[in-house]
């Protein structure tokens, strides 16, 4: 029987059920799965080179003696190719109509249209001859800027070497399948990436995925903790080259898995920036455009009303017809037509200064963002250094302080330090120069050499007559040779390593033992020089006895000899480089697949880093929250042993500052944080997936080429804002002409098609002979420009309106004038003026703070030129059968033309004094400063 009490706990367990079962099984059950997630994420986050050689065999349903046919049919069926996937590219139709998405291209077609309805058929094929060009040109770049992908699918290897059900042969590599057991040999491409399995002295050269100059040596060891790309010893990956030795591995993943797909997967969601003078373009273009359209109506709404409240007297029909071209040419006077082609024109000027100073531009408007460009992320290895591994010290526990010139005067020690050096080596130099082999055995025949010992005469004194070839596991390489009637053994290798193995040491031409002190001495050193992030090796012999070839035991009681020490060290026009970078107010920030020790070493030496400034690896900086990161942005200046996705962060952190950025790099690793950037530069030694990647190649390679090129970008934006305010003054003067005949009840004073032929072929020229203009002085000694400043910030807004003002103040009055002989005579003296006073204007154009006079007045020959072809080419409408067509009357004479030219000349005039003026005020207040300064 049940008692009381415990029957009421199952009365209310039972209504407790009922009310909130389904809750609590569905709480049970989310526990449940996420436990089973815990499980699984445990699993997925053990990374492959973290894992035991016998559970990733089980994990990639493999075994050592390869693959059946129907598992890798399976696994090609789920997997796919190993190849890369492409997105799918805009068409060229696509392309061509996104062009007309501009605000004020828009503008222009709605008045072409309008115009082509009035029947001015000459005005709207002109607009629809310059939009048609323009579009076609930006197609043209935009398709030839495409490729980064494919560059990408080229790297992959042709063909892999696999064992398959316990038999070699060889496959196209785009078969290949995980699970795959895969041969390398010295000069293979890796086909994918894999965990190895065997390896016997392998190395990898992986720079194009780490940007290490050194090839890797390899190992199948397991490791434990989480580590870079670089770091990954026992691992392969697609795309890289063997160098040296031999292995085999396990394919890990194919394709799109594969460390070059997940880079070509960022690099086709990474999206390209416009530029800062895109951005100011796009955004000055739509509020043109507002303003020109609501200026349009309100011109038009003015005549409409003055129409329909007039007496009826006139033609209606006529008046109405009249009043949309009166307000059609006030958008013409308004819209710069030939704009984008003088800025695509000058653009192209600076890409030819820029290619004289080995800075190719692939994209025209990078030109002008390097001139924005306010912090420059920067790899190491052949841009700030020389590529080239280099010994730059040297240590002998005799102490000797220097080679001498001549060889004859060397000790006995330095003798023998550059024998071992040079014999136990296989590097070489060819016929054609060139160098073949390890770049650290490379560095010491080119030490040798330095030294006037001619490593190949060496060889052929000693030759080699026995050897015991580098590997991982010991870290030495021996060789043996006949030295004066007796066998040596030469062995250089690890410090630690031939320390360890040495009894004796070579003091002054002396055998003699090694004690205590000698080991922590030499120990000090070596640790010294890798405090500086010197590279070090140790020398040693041995006399042989035994007659058999050398053995592994040989390389005990070893004769210590001394160290060399070497570093990729900086170009020397580096260091003057990022002193003028700082000047410019451009932060240089080195990001290198380097160690941090090497790179803040470099870094200290060419002064990018500095007291109080950090240095953090790939591993430090995922640790980091964005706001964290944020935080510290400024202070951060080394970047070491970074991702890809390390390097995209890093330019988006800066770029969400509201800074410029540009990214150098060579590898694939660098080419999503190329794209990425607002300006990406790449090596012209690096991998074509870089280069298309990029908006600008050094064909040096060298970073004082980028600050060299930055000048460039920002004279090149100097001009086309001069370009730009010339163009508008010229255009504001047009329509205040236009709106204060009007007001004055008077002709208008231009048609479109007069003012078409003023905006593309008058103005054109002084335009991009302004773009030619040289650089001011103080070029470098100003801070970047804002970003988000407008085309017209500071002074050029004022600038110009004011000359705007004052050609519309002389053409108003031309057209005055000339109404008292008759209103085609005001109309044609308006034309003339405007025409004169426009092209005139290009001399106080050519700068806000100077005169012509102090410009150096024929320091631009080109626009003394362009002013006299304009004056050729408005000739041209005096010619009779054009003048009608320009509606110039018979009766406009020359003294009218004088008239107009003159009043042009005292526009200029104007502009000219009142620039003096103002620079005097100027000069004055400073002075006044100063002395006020020099009496506190």
């Amino acid at each position: 029987m049940v008692r009381p009490k415990t029957r009421n706990f199952l009365v209310l367990g039972l209504i407790f059920f009922i009310l909130f079962g389904g809750e609590t099984c569905k709480i049970v059950d989310c526990l449940l799965k996420k436990n089973e997630q815990n499980k699984r994420g445990i699993r997925v986050k053990k990374e492959v080179y973290q894992q035991s050689i016998e559970a990733l065999l089980v994990e990639m349903s493999s075994q050592p003696e390869g693959l059946s046919p129907e598992q890798v049919k399976e696994k090609l069926a789920q997997d796919g190719f190993n190849q890369l996937k492409e997105a799918p590219k805009k068409s060229s139709i696509k392309l061509f109509l996104e062009t007309f998405k501009d605000a004020m291209v828009i503008v222009l077609l709605v008045v072409a249209v309008i115009q082509m309805i009035m029947g001015a058929h000459v005005e709207s094929l002109v607009i629809f001859a310059v939009l048609l060009l323009n579009s076609v040109v930006s197609v043209v770049q935009t398709k030839k800027a495409e490729g980064s992908l494919d560059a990408l699918k080229n790297l992959s290897a042709p063909n892999g070497k696999v064992i398959r059900q316990g038999q070699e042969q060889t496959i196209p590599a785009k078969e290949l399948v995980t699970g795959d057991i895969v041969i390398l040999e010295a000069g293979d491409y890796v086909p994918a990436d894999g965990r190895l399995l065997e390896e016997v002295s392998l190395k990898v050269d992986e720079g194009m995925l780490t940007g290490e100059s050194v090839p890797a040596e390899k190992s199948v060891s397991q490791l434990i903790n989480k580590v870079p790309v670089g770091d990954r010893l026992n691992m392969v990956f697609s795309g890289t080259i063997t160098t040296y030795g031999r292995g085999k591995f396990l394919v890990t993943a194919t394709g799109s898995q594969t460390e070059i797909g997940q880079v070509a997967e960022m690099l086709e969601s990474t999206v390209a920036h416009k530029t800062p003078l895109q951005k100011g373009l796009d955004g000055f273009s739509k509020k043109l455009s507002l303003a020109i359209l609501g200026l349009s109506l309100i011109i038009l709404g003015v005549q409409l009303a003055r129409i329909f409240l007039g007496d009826g007297s006139g033609n209606m029909t006529e008046d109405i017809v009249n009043a949309f071209m009166f307000a059609v040419a006030v958008a013409v006077a308004a819209i710069p037509e030939a704009l984008q082609s003088i800025v695509t024109i000058v653009l192209s000027i600076g890409t030819k200064k820029m290619a004289k100073r080995q800075a190719i531009i692939r994209k025209l408007p990078a030109v002008e963002t390097l001139g924005s460009t306010s912090v420059i992320c920067t790899d190491k290895t052949g841009t700030l250094t020389q590529n080239k591994m280099t010994v730059v010290d040297y240590y002998l526990p005799a102490r000797s302080t220097a080679y001498d010139e001549e060889p004859e005067n060397w000790s006995i020690d330095e003798q023998r330090l550059i024998e071992i050096s040079a014999l136990a080596n296989d590097a070489l130099i060819a016929e054609d120069g060139s160098k073949i082999g390890d770049p650290t055995e490379i560095a010491l025949i080119d030490f040798s050499e330095k030294q006037q010992k001619s490593y190949k005469a060496l060889r052929q004194r000693l030759p080699r007559i026995g050897e015991l070839p580098f590997d991982s596991d010991r870290k030495l390489m021996s060789t043996l040779h006949q030295v004066d009637g007796q066998r040596l053994m030469m062995t250089k290798g690890g410090p630690d390593i031939v320390l360890a193995r040495s009894q004796s040491i070579l003091l002054n031409g002396k055998v003699v033992p090694m004690t205590e002190d000698d080991r922590q001495v030499l120990q000090e050193k070596n640790e010294a020089f890798a405090k500086d992030a010197l590279r070090v090796l140790a020398f040693a012999y041995k006399p042989i006895a035994h007659p058999e070839e050398l053995n592994l035991q040989d390389e005990d009681e070893l004769v210590f000899v001394g160290l060399l020490a070497m570093i990729d060290p900086p170009r020397d026009e580096v260091f003057q480089a990022v002193k003028d970078g700082q000047s410019a107010g451009i932060k240089t920030v080195m990001i290198t697949g380097d160690h941090k020790t090497t790179a803040v070493a470099i870094a200290k030496q060419i002064g990018i880093f500095a007291e109080g400034d950090l240095a953090l690896t790939g591993v430090e900086l995922d640790e980091l929250t964005d706001e964290e990161l944020a935080a510290s942005l400024e202070k951060i200046t080394v970047y070491a042993r970074v991702s890809p996705e390390n390097k995209i962060r890093i330019v988006r952190s800066w770029q969400a500052k509201g800074k410029i950025a540009a990214m150098t790099g060579d590898g694939v690793n660098d080419a999503p944080a190329l794209k990425q950037a607002d300006i990406g530069i790449a090596m012209g030694s690096g991998t074509d997936v870089a280069k298309d990647a990029a908006a600008m190649v050094l064909t040096d390679d060298n970073f004082a080429s980028i600050i060299s090129a930055v000048e460039v970008g920002r004279n090149v934006f100097d001009n086309i804002k001069k370009a730009v305010s010339y163009l508008f003054a010229g255009n504001l003067g047009a329509i205040i002409a236009i709106i204060f005949a009007l007001i004055m009840g008077w002709d208008n004073p231009f048609t479109a098609l007069l003012l078409l032929f003023i905006n593309l072929v008058n103005d054109s020229l002084p335009a991009i002979a302004l773009g030619m203009e040289k650089a001011e002085p103080t070029i470098m000694q100003r801070a970047p420009r804002n970003p988000s400043s407008g085309i017209f910030s500071g002074k050029t807004l004022i600038a110009v309106t004011y000359r705007g003002i004052l050609i519309s103040l002389v053409v108003i009055i031309a057209q005055w004038i000339g109404m008292s002989y008759s209103s085609e005579v005001g109309v044609a003296m308006a034309f003339s003026t405007l025409i004169w006073s426009r092209t005139l204007q290009t001399l106080p154009a050519r700068s806000n703070t100077e005169t012509a006079w102090q410009a150096g007045f024929f320091s631009n020959r080109l626009v003394i030129l362009a002013i006299a072809l304009c004056g050729g080419l408005y000739s041209v409408t005096l010619i009779p059968g054009l003048r009608e067509v320009f509606a110039i009357p018979a009766d406009f004479s020359i003294s009218h033309i004088a008239m107009s030219i003159g009043l042009g000349i005292i526009a200029v005039t104007l502009m000219e004094m009142t620039k003096l003026a103002l620079m005097w005020y100027q000069e004055r207040a400073l002075k006044k400063g100063e002395m006020a300064r020099n009496s506190l």
